[in-house]
């Protein structure tokens, strides 16, 4: 799942509709519903062999045969409920997530869907971001935080949970709540150190801005093999805030050139920003370098001498 993007409606309450003649794309989170049923059809089974076991598996996933596995608990219903809705679109999805919270009120994905659908203003949507944290950790108990620790994504339970307290986090630090929100993106990383949100490069971002030096270098030392432009060009950034232009920041800019060549027209301006962000980021292309400026820009703009930098070294 990529990184969450608050989305607060207008006044109007409604949103630009997508390009004519594109098709809107599959929210990622609809396809966990076949996850879902896999767990539950496999939930108690017993077998002697991983051969026997996917022998199970082949037998019950040949095309054609219904899965057998319903949900039973009222959160199972109201997640089933919640596949349809990311699978929806226009008002048919508040529609569903409000009809989800009416089966369980434990459900963090609804609350996620109507914070991004329905605020009206960053408070609101914190507000229903708080309220999804507080389903998730109903829902997994307390004990889950730690038999789960490490491993959060990786178990389906948890996901709901996750991208709840990911909009609250980025919710937070819009509203200057800016410690509050950097401590939930770290321990985001304890429970998750595999990271499938994204959420490290906002991390790096914020650290920077807030010049925590010691916890950037210790994010640095957690992802050695991170390679991407957003965490290039912060890193490019975060040395020269400081110490200035000079062997180890160039050395770090250019490195980071190498891998996006797209960044700088964007940061310096050059390019302007497209009115919608792209659906798909790929490694070293334009739109990884539409998404860090995006992001990015104004830390850039608020570091005295940064751009001048940019433009020097790299042209």
């Amino acid at each position: 799942m990529g990184r969450l993007r608050i989305k607060v409606k207008k006044k109007d309450g409604r949103d630009r509709p997508p390009a004519q003649g594109t098709p809107p794309p599959v929210d990622p989170r609809a396809l966990e519903k076949s996850i879902g049923e896999i767990h539950r059809l496999m939930e108690g089974k017993k077998f002697n062999s991983i051969d026997e076991a996917n022998a199970f598996l082949q037998e019950a996933l040949s095309p054609g045969k219904p899965l057998d596995a319903p949900p039973r608990t009222p959160l199972e219903k109201a997640q089933e409920v919640m596949y349809r809705a990311w699978d929806a679109t226009g008002r048919k999805r508040t529609d569903l997530a409000r009809k989800a919270l009416g089966i369980s009120a434990d459900c963090a994905d609804a609350y996620v869907l109507l914070a991004e659908e329905t605020a009206r203003s960053l408070e609101e949507a914190m507000g229903l971001y708080e309220q999804g944290v507080k389903a998730g950790e109903r829902a997994l108990g307390a004990q889950a935080f730690k038999d789960y620790e490490g491993d959060f994504w990786g178990i389906l339970e948890t996901r709901p949970y996750m991208p709840a307290r990911a909009g609250l986090a980025e919710c937070l630090w819009m509203l200057g709540r800016r410690e509050e929100a950097i401590a939930h993106y770290t321990d985001m990383l304890r429970l998750n150190p595999n990271d499938n949100q994204g959420l490290r490069y906002l991390l790096a971002q914020h650290l920077v801005e807030e010049k925590k030096d010691e916890a950037f270098v210790k994010l640095l030392h957690q992802f050695p093999d991170e390679g991407g432009a957003s965490w290039l060009y912060t890193r490019a950034l975060w040395a020269f805030r400081r110490e200035g232009e000079g062997k180890k920041a160039n050395a770090f800019l250019r490195e980071a050139a190498k891998v996006n060549r797209f960044v700088p027209a964007y940061l310096l301006g050059r390019k302007k920003l497209p009115d919608q962000m792209p659906a798909f980021i790929g490694w070293g292309d334009d739109s990884e370098a539409v998404e860090y400026a995006a992001e990015a820009l104004d830390l850039w703009r608020n570091t005295e001498g940064a751009l001048d930098w940019l433009n020097r070294t790299l042209s």
